[in-house]
């Protein structure tokens, strides 16, 4: 693999340890939207210097130029991916703009954050027709930059229907729809999050489900039919060509966050399983190369936990009990923790996984959850709805961050009483072997939001979940 030369954005890190010992992020980018559609979804700036004055609270507001998109997860042009390159013109290429998919809507909003990164500005809209036309996709939900463009996971086929799912490629420096990234997709039908082995020239993808199965919420018939995806599926990342599908089995529903380990010379990753349809329990799953195949284990599983069913939501009552609800999980740059969400119990887990095929709880905290309602200590005696349901760590591992919406239907499903918005952050010392403290300066919620709900969260100069490294040093 070459280095390409005149590569001068400082965030561009050869390689984990190179991410790890940079500057602290200054500011978050956060993607909110209203339940409602009435009015425009917003990328938010939040100040998260504990030396400024406006620490912990938002410094910057830009309005989507649409209404009705439900942004989801966002993320860079570019990255660290970027020294693998090859055909880009790499003098200009900057972790400069920041691409915003609209669940609902499928369009795609592109904001730039120079030259003032508190507040970004409009530079273009791809709109959901163009999407539709050229890659045959709809319903945009995951992004990362990588090798020949950006590559955009999508749920649905052309126009919003049922599929199949898969991958559109951008075009780094226009942002242009250049088409759909699969050659063969063998099986694959379902999407959902998309990531590499950049070394290893694999690409991984996990499954929900069709934009039908997912736009008002879980559908119990679906679940109990084992319909949602419960596969991971291996590809070919120079060809796009699918090479294996290993199913966890019918019975574990909604395979979703991918997070592959940064080393890259290595050849695992995790991946988190919402709910099993047997007893409610969510599981994560460690992904590892056996010789000539892909294959995967249950690493970590966390049970239900039993509840008074007049304290449930009706979706939940036939089960007198709280799924954890594993929405979101995340690994640290150095690959040694990882921290797993459980949006319905209110629980954030930290895992040492030093070693990765067996996962150690070392510390966790609660917010929220459906029965729960565990306080901030910001706000005490004031019982919050959701729970930490997307966390995203900083290059260090120090601090990690949480936001509690998922998905508008979802949130009314699990939270009929009302989701509100809240955003947290949490402190943690790698060396002292883990544990989380709340940071009680820092706590944005309510109107904070001016109404708005929140869902991912991306730091500057990237987090834990933004990058790949090329070198191993």
């Amino acid at each position: 693999m070459r280095q390409p030369h005149g590569v001068g954005d400082p965030t561009f890190y050869r390689s984990p340890a190179h991410a790890v010992a940079a500057p602290a992020e200054r500011l978050a980018y956060v993607a909110a939207f209203d339940r409602t559609a009435t009015r425009p979804d917003a990328l938010l700036t939040v100040d998260v210097d504990p030396g400024s004055s406006s620490y912990g609270r938002i410094v910057g507001w830009s309005d989507m130029p649409t209404r009705g998109d439900e942004l989801h997860h966002f993320g860079w042009n570019a990255c660290s991916s970027a020294l693998a390159h090859e055909g880009h013109d790499m003098t200009g290429l900057q972790r400069r703009y920041l691409l915003l998919p609209g669940l609902r809507s499928s369009n795609i909003h592109i904001f730039d954050t120079h030259p003032d990164p508190r507040r970004p500005t409009l530079a273009r809209t791809v709109h959901a027709t163009e999407l539709a036309e050229k890659a045959g996709y709809s319903r945009p939900h995951t992004l990362h930059c990588g090798p020949t463009g950006i590559y955009l996971s999508c749920l649905g086929g052309a126009d919003g229907s049922d599929g199949p799912g898969g991958i559109a490629l951008l075009d780094h420096d226009t942002f242009d729809v250049l088409g759909a990234w699969e050659t063969d997709r063998g099986p694959q039908h379902l999407a959902y999050d998309a990531w590499w082995h950049l070394n290893q020239n694999t690409l991984v993808t996990s499954e929900w489900g069709t934009p039908s199965m997912i736009e008002d919420g879980v559908v119990p018939e679906l679940l109990l039919k084992s319909a949602y995806g419960h596969a991971l599926h291996f590809w070919d990342l120079a060809e796009g060509r699918h090479l294996q599908r290993v199913d966890l089995g019918e019975h574990h529903q909604m395979v979703l966050e991918l997070r592959p380990s940064h080393d890259p010379e290595a050849r695992w990753g995790f991946a988190g399983v919402v709910v099993s349809t047997q007893d409610l329990s969510a599981s994560v799953w460690r992904w590892h190369r056996d010789g000539d195949i892909w294959t995967a284990d249950k690493v970590i599983t966390i049970p239900a936990e039993r509840a008074d069913p007049e304290l449930l939501p009706p979706v939940l009552k036939p089960f007198g009990a709280v799924p954890p609800l594993v929405t979101d999980i995340n690994l640290t740059v150095d690959d040694r923790f990882l921290y797993v969400s459980c949006w319905g119990t209110g629980e954030l887990k930290q895992y040492d996984v030093s070693d990765p095929s067996a996962p150690r709880e070392v510390a966790s905290v609660r917010l929220g959850g459906i029965v729960g309602r565990a306080t901030h200590p910001a706000l005490p005696g004031q019982p919050l709805a959701g729970g930490p349901q997307m966390v995203e760590v900083s290059r260090d591992g120090r601090r990690v961050y949480l936001t509690n919406s998922l998905y508008g239907s979802w949130d009314d499903q699990f939270y009929p009483d009302d989701v509100g918005a809240w955003m947290a952050k949490i402190d943690t010392d790698p060396e002292a072997g883990g544990g989380l403290a709340i940071d009680e300066r820092f706590f944005l919620h309510g109107e904070d939001f001016r109404g708005l709900r929140v869902h991912q969260v991306r730091l500057q100069g990237g987090d834990s979940s933004s990058d790949s490294y090329c070198y191993r040093c």
